[in-house]
């Protein structure tokens, strides 16, 4: 019999409760997919409104992406410090915010900067989700747990893409934040009533009442109560940001957040890109939400294909894998046809691996940051790879301006994921966390 608490949780089964509030994560990680995509979604009837150019229409496709690189970096922390719950609750108050703000300007400025603040929101959430998820889950299902997590993403674009898509033919741009900020509002009470603290961080920080708190948690998930709070190791009590770059760590914070980096590159092509190259191939809006949408499915069934075969298979070498695949698939997409057909399906390929890709590296964080770190550690790796995602819609945007044509253009872009194949091939993985 164990007597922490996180033993019990890493070693007996899933409860219910646990099971809920993994189903929260997803839940939480589809506004995240949503919300990014919003402005894909609302860019070409932004575009047409204001008559922006494409180079200025990439700094509005990226802006939430400069504001998830701060939320991921500074809140990530903030949910190691304060906790998993207070910081969820707090993002979804700043995507709320941003969202509705976003519809009562009629200036790209304005509107850039509440897709900021919406981003900050998100890119905390990213941080905050992946350590609730792994920390709920136990050791023999924690890679299935987060690849379930990380297929939220792709539900969000899935759902609200097929919702989007049809407000888009009765309404203007802006249905697509007021329906963003419904969605993201409901969340709070949820998040409120049915998400308990982590046991994990509870035990690191032994916060005022940190006994009784483990223990409601435990009656609560329906496990066995313990005597007391179990005493931290000395390698447990390092303080976040000093541990990322200590000798131990440096390496594995510094790989994976270069192919997060490069590998989201691609992906963000894909997402911010595709519904602007349909429009101006003379289809309407709302094939272009339906096209991304397809993304999303292929991005979901990658979720679930990994989630499959990642239990049995050596994580690092199969995301490696993946990377690779991904890079063929936006070079394959630079080829499409003006077939919305084939577009559909050559995007859902692409979507398929680009999405597997992104678990690979969720999973790959989980598994090799301890808790005091897995928050502050994944959000390090998202937000400095939102570097990325901020670059390539812009990158994208000069290309395009510059008179290339997509062939070149998705030749550049897909680069990023052979790279991070690459950055990979260094990462040292014990045995015992692949």
């Amino acid at each position: 019999m164990h007597s922490d608490p996180r033993e019990i949780l890493n070693q007996g089964e899933m409860t219910r409760i646990q099971y809920i509030v993994v189903i929260l994560t997803i839940a939480l990680n589809a506004l995240d997919g949503f919300d990014v995509l919003a402005i894909s979604f609302a860019s070409p009837g932004i575009a047409q409104e204001w008559g922006t150019t494409r180079s200025a229409l990439g700094f509005i496709l990226s802006a939430e992406l400069w504001g998830m690189a701060m939320g991921s970096i500074m809140l990530g922390g903030v949910a190691d410090s304060m906790g998993r719950k207070p910081t969820i609750l707090g993002c979804l108050l700043l995507m709320v915010v941003g969202m509705f703000m976003v519809n009562f300007t009629s200036s790209l400025y304005v509107l850039c900067a509440w897709r900021v603040v919406t981003g900050i929101g998100i890119g905390g959430m990213l941080a905050s989700i992946n350590a609730q998820a792994a920390e709920f889950s136990n050791n023999r299902n924690r890679a299935t747990v987060i690849a379930a997590m990380s297929a939220g993403y792709p539900i969000g674009g899935v759902i609200g893409g097929l919702i989007v898509s049809r407000l888009l033919e009765y309404f203007d741009w802006r249905v697509v934040f007021y329906f963003g900020t419904i969605m993201t509002g409901l969340m709070i009470p949820l998040v409120w009533f049915m998400m308990p603290e982590s046991i994990h961080w509870l035990v690191r920080r032994n916060p005022a009442n940190a006994l009784a708190r483990i223990n409601a948690v435990l009656t609560r998930l329906g496990h066995r109560l313990v005597e007391l709070v179990p005493e931290i190791q000395e390698q447990e009590k390092g303080k976040a940001w000093v541990d990322l770059f200590s000798r131990k760590y440096m390496a594995t914070t510094l790989l994976l957040a270069m192919a997060y980096f490069l590998h989201i590159a691609n992906f963000y092509f894909i997402l911010k890109w595709v519904p602007d190259i349909i429009v101006r191939m003379g289809f309407d809006a709302s094939n272009a939400g339906d096209i991304i949408t397809m993304a999303s499915v292929g991005g979901l069934l990658g979720c679930m294909g990994f989630a499959l075969v990642g239990r049995r298979m050596n994580l690092k070498y199969l995301t490696i894998t993946i990377f690779v695949l991904s890079w063929l698939g936006t070079i394959v997409f630079g080829q499409v046809p003006e077939n919305l057909l084939v577009i559909a399906i050559v995007v859902a390929i692409a979507g398929f691996f680009i999405n597997a890709g992104i678990v690979g590296m969720y999973t790959l964080a989980a598994q090799l940051f301890p808790t005091h770190l897995r928050a502050s550690g994944t959000g390090f790796i998202v937000g400095f790879g939102r570097g990325g995602s901020m670059l390539s819609p812009i990158v994208a945007g000069f290309l395009f301006d510059a008179a290339l044509g997509l062939p070149a253009v998705a030749l550049v872009m897909a680069s990023g994921s052979i790279l991070a194949a690459l950055a990979l091939v260094k990462l040292k993985v014990g045995a015992d966390q692949v």
